[in-house]
């Protein structure tokens, strides 16, 4: 589970931070407050609260970017998972925390920015040049485009905070937060709050026009260094790593081509050359998926399940790689592909000399398919029909169940997760990750009552597959 806190740094806000904290705990109990060598009565003020929260406190100023960093490494001993930073001025409305929770419970892995609306009455016009400044800055150096880049009411995933002892210690630290972050890979999100800006003599700043600005103008220089430096040196990583992946699986396609010449042209395509390079496809799968470079897999399967019984095997499809992890089941198996995958001048004649038949008149191809049944095989369809973008389960077509129910055979679900992530659709290159297959219970024909039809299998089928996908994101969350 998530464990969330608040972390306040404030410098001389003694007119508004108790305010602030009351009204941070009425929707977080754990406060962390940062008094960044504060010279007025904000020291005294926190010693005599009344609320507890963590202090920590140091005698002179060091600016704001470095009483985050003291805020955010005592989060990590505290053992936080995420921390909201807010202003101790007033500006931002403690009641907005739970926009920024809600958010944290789509994406635990992102930074969520709190963006104010930068036109709101008594916006300094400094502020908005600064941010304006700032954010084209931002996108320059991340190709990122985010409308609010000075906001300081922000979430923080802390394990995404890697480079902290290189931010630096005043206003520009919020962006090098930011950047550091979205170089490493973190998603950065945003979404809108309210803005408090008091009338001109009411308002407490430390912000100084002209040094702060040379500050983050020097930096920001720096960062664009950086960025083409990081930009080059991921492009040429990428180029190799997709270079080396296209070749991996080049020679795997081959050697499996080749493999199949010799055996069902060359030597006849009798049941046993079929059955033989079933078997050299099943054993090909089973090394290729374990071996594809920068990933890790896992497997799992009922006891008991040997697949000697025939049954119609469903998946949900996210990738070209789910062939391949699905051919690793059993040698004994086909796969119901569509018509331009049987014609891949990549993989079609594989997908030829193994018999998986292209997609078309499920009446018409229930004599070929009952032939391979008769002869041991089971039969893989993706009941999706085609993968979409964002591995969501799709919609389910009913020919799976009606194939099952017509020939009279159980059904197999499989449930497979991470392939989308390491070959997305429309992507031609692989990314590091982690691959799983689960094979989950068998669906017996004779335990299906008659209300059981094709119609109402593919209905419930379908929310099943939503199920398990709902439970890999709550296990995703707890573990993050």
């Amino acid at each position: 589970m998530y464990k969330v806190c608040v972390i306040i740094p404030t410098y001389n806000n003694a007119g508004t931070i108790v305010e602030v904290i009351s009204g941070v705990t009425a929707y977080c109990q754990d406060v962390i407050v940062v008094n960044d060598g504060s010279t007025d009565e904000t020291a005294s003020i926190l010693q005599r609260l009344s609320t507890p929260v963590t202090l920590v406190s140091y005698p002179k100023n060091q600016g704001k970017g470095h009483a985050l960093v003291k805020g955010f490494q005592k989060a990590r001993e505290l053992g936080f998972s995420h921390a909201i930073t807010i202003d101790a001025d007033g500006q931002h409305f403690p009641a907005d925390i739970p926009i920024l929770l809600n958010k944290m419970e789509e994406k635990p892995e992102a930074i969520i920015v709190g963006c104010r609306n930068l036109t709101e009455k008594n916006m300094p016009r400094q502020n908005t040049f600064a941010n304006k400044f700032s954010n084209f800055w931002f996108r320059l150096q991340t190709g990122i485009s985010l409308p609010d880049t000075q906001s300081g009411f922000r979430l923080y995933n802390l394990k995404a905070l890697r480079w902290l002892p290189l931010i630096t210690s005043r206003y520009e630290a919020e962006l090098e937060l930011l950047v550091f972050a979205a170089w490493t890979g973190c998603p950065i999100s945003s979404v809108s709050v309210r803005v408090y800006y008091p009338p001109v003599e009411k308002r407490v700043s430390h912000f100084r026009p002209v040094y702060d600005f040379f500050r983050i103008s020097v930096l920001n220089t720096i960062l664009c260094a950086g960025a083409l430096f990081y930009r080059s040196f991921y492009f040429i990583k990428q180029a190799l790593y997709t270079i080396f992946s296209f070749c991996f699986f080049l020679v795997d396609a081959i050697i499996l081509t080749l493999a199949g010449f010799l055996l069902i042209t060359v030597g006849g395509a009798t049941e046993k050359h079929k059955f033989l390079y079933h078997r050299l496809l099943w054993k090909h799968a089973r090394f290729i998926i374990r071996h594809v470079p920068g990933t890790k897999f896992t497997f799992h399967q009922p006891q008991g399940e040997d697949f000697g019984n025939p049954s119609i095997i469903i998946s949900n499809h996210q990738s070209h790689l789910d062939l391949m992890a699905i051919m690793m089941l059993t040698p004994k198996l086909i796969i119901l592909t569509k018509r331009w995958v049987w014609h891949n001048p990549f993989y079609g004649l594989i997908i030829r000399y193994a018999d998986f038949f292209p997609i078309s008149d499920m009446d018409d191809m229930k004599v070929k398919i009952r032939k391979k049944v008769d002869e041991g095989y089971s039969v893989v369809i993706f009941p999706e029909g085609t993968r979409s973008e964002d591995c969501r389960i799709r919609l389910f077509q009913r020919g799976a169940f009606y194939l099952a129910e017509q020939l009279r055979l159980d059904i197999l679900p499989v449930f497979i997760k991470g392939f989308g992530e390491v070959l997305p659709k429309k992507s031609f290159h692989l990314h590091p990750g982690t691959m799983s297959l689960e094979v989950k219970p068998r669906i017996c024909r004779e335990k299906l009552t008659a209300e059981d039809n094709y119609k109402t299998l593919t209905r419930r089928m379908r929310h099943t597959y939503l199920k398990w996908n709902h439970e890999e994101v709550k296990l995703y969350r707890s573990k993050h």
